[in-house]
């Protein structure tokens, strides 16, 4: 078992690191293509790559028993939608030079799903984590009344999205990637019907006649899904706790690389904001160290 445990630690660990790190390189480059261009092949490829994943872990008796169930239909749909919301956002985030303002959502997004449990699950709070949710949402607040300009929207867009998805998914609790396959599904015709609108207009970077180019943005689904595979293995060995520390590892490499390697602008007003959040986090994460 305590193999496992450090065997899920390691999985978590790289999954968030990828994420952090090989996830923001790849899809930074990649923004010369154009964002939106970028968005639509990230949902294609990454409804291909599931495809393949299914045969290859034989798990289309699960995707059947899945789509039997209309509740599960209708829930998946909202979870697709909130998905692409994230995946576009952040995107966006990355092609504008705001890596910065999406690690803040990433920082936060694991307080929010706490305070969402809390609501829709009643879930305890403990007095350490309302604090860390206080002073998430003091935050916010500072940067609202300091000034409108600093306020992260993206980073806001990228948390609440991720942690309202997080909260369908716990709802309706699916097989993860059987479940992602399905919200691909559903963003599918979409995302052919803008890659036939940017071919139509010249714009698709993706031909036949530029093979190493077609391969690279093809990456765009393995580099979705195989983060989101290590991740979930991780929180299956080791549990919630040990690897919500672990995602730690995410908003800081984005963090320190959108400050250090892409000189992003960071203001005061925002550094006191993140100060904030710092103290959140530290606060959670002792928590989290304690209660587990």
């Amino acid at each position: 078992m305590n193999k496992n445990f450090h065997k899920g630690l390691i999985l978590a660990g790289f999954g968030s690191f990828w994420w952090g790190f090989i996830g923001v390189f790849y899809f930074k480059f990649m923004t010369f293509i154009g964002h939106i261009e970028l968005v639509v092949h990230r949902c294609l490829w990454t409804t291909f790559f599931l495809i393949l994943t299914t045969f290859f872990f034989s798990k289309w008796n699960i995707f059947f028993t899945i789509i039997k169930n209309k509740n599960y239909l209708i829930w998946l749909f909202l979870s697709g939608f909130l998905i692409f919301i994230n995946w576009a956002v952040w995107i966006y985030a990355i092609a504008t030079n705001r890596i910065i303002d999406a690690s803040f959502g990433y920082f936060i997004m694991p307080i929010l799903s706490v305070m969402l449990g809390f609501i829709f699950f009643n879930e305890k709070l403990n007095r350490k984590r309302v604090f860390a949710i206080t002073l998430v949402i003091v935050s916010i607040l500072y940067l609202i009344f300091v000034s409108l300009k600093s306020l992260p929207w993206l980073g806001l867009i990228v948390a609440f999205s991720w942690a309202f998805y997080n909260l369908v998914r716990k709802k309706i609790q699916v097989d993860t990637d059987v479940g992602l396959l399905i919200e691909s599904i559903y963003i599918l015709p979409f995302a052919l019907v803008a890659f036939y609108l940017i071919s139509s207009k010249g714009y698709n970077d993706f031909q036949i006649s530029n093979p190493p180019m077609m391969l690279l943005i093809f990456l765009a689904g393995p580099m979705t899904v195989i983060p989101l595979f290590l991740y979930v293995r991780g929180v299956e060995l080791s549990g919630l706790g040990p690897t919500g520390m672990i995602f730690y590892i995410t908003p800081t490499l984005q963090f320190l690389l959108g400050y250090y390697y892409y000189d992003e602008i960071f203001s005061s007003t925002k550094l006191v904001s993140f100060i904030f959040i710092w103290i959140a986090v530290i606060i959670y994460l002792r928590d989290l160290y304690e209660t587990n």
